[in-house]
């Protein structure tokens, strides 16, 4: 398998399809990179190499018991990155991803990317505190840790429905697809996957945000049950004025799936801009 080894000497597995422009895929929670599976075809059909690491703790990458604050996992990227030389990079990240793409800006600059992509990500700032009063609830992620300590396998079976918004009426979403999202789930490891909730909720990408000094395209399900559209979507396209909103009507968080034929054109024009 395709690897690279990190600063702490952690293996990071990768998927890289096709040759031409590079088109970098970050994951969300928690989840690994067979998720892009249905973009990296149609782009790298197209003309575009395409490649997606699993995260550190997730898929078939190695399992350390630490390393999952922003920080450390912006740096594996930009470790990827610097390995394979890859440069004039569009920057794609889905959820927890986005997060990690805009601390890649923040901490390493934008010299190797030309375009970045979020898909119902995780930024400006999930938690709800003093100065961010339309996040979400400190006892909502609290729940999400205590049901995964409690019955990682029945949580991830219940959330994959609304991830997919299959609990919506007239979904069209299969059990396979269901059983597909349940399964890279049960692929990471469990100290990742806790972890990984105290990082995407708890971290602060206002300041982050003003690193995106590129071409940047937001995309957003308004039926997002997962990462709340108003929370992230508004917020985030105030703080980087120059992106490009597209909202998916109807779309849920997993509209790499559901609305995939959608995404897969707007995010090859926009790699071809």
């Amino acid at each position: 398998m395709p690897t690279i080894e990190t600063r702490d000497g952690t293996e990071i597995y990768y998927k890289d399809w096709g040759s031409g422009r590079p088109v970098v895929l970050i994951h969300g929670w928690p989840l690994h990179a067979d998720m892009w599976e249905y973009q990296m075809t149609a782009m790298a059909a197209q003309g575009l190499r395409c490649i997606a690491p699993d995260r550190r703790g997730f898929g078939r990458s190695a399992h350390p018991w630490s390393g999952y604050d922003y920080d450390t996992l912006a740096d594996d990227v930009a470790t990827l990155i610097d390995s394979l030389d890859l440069r004039d990079i569009v920057l794609v990240g889905f959820s927890m991803g986005g997060g990690e793409v805009a601390r890649y800006l923040s901490r390493h600059g934008s010299t190797r990317i030309a375009r970045a992509v979020l898909v119902g990500s995780v930024l400006p700032f999930l938690l709800k505190t003093r100065d961010n009063p339309g996040g979400v609830e400190p006892a909502t992620f609290d729940g999400i840790r205590a049901s995964i300590t409690a019955d990682r396998e029945q949580f991830f079976a219940d959330s994959g429905k609304a991830f997919a918004g299959a609990n919506r009426p007239g979904s069209k979403v299969s059990d396979g697809a269901l059983h597909w999202t349940w399964l890279m789930a049960m692929q990471a490891s469990l100290k990742a996957t806790l972890d990984c909730v105290h990082a995407f909720s708890e971290t602060d990408f206002r300041q982050d945000a003003k690193s995106f000094t590129i071409p940047t395209l937001i995309v957003h399900g308004d039926d997002d049950q997962i990462v709340p559209f108003e929370v992230s979507r508004t917020v985030t396209a105030k703080l980087i004025p120059a992106a490009r909103l597209s909202v998916y009507q109807g779309a849920p968080h997993g509209l790499y799936l559901t609305h995939k034929d959608r995404l897969n054109s707007e995010l090859l024009a926009f790699a071809g801009e």
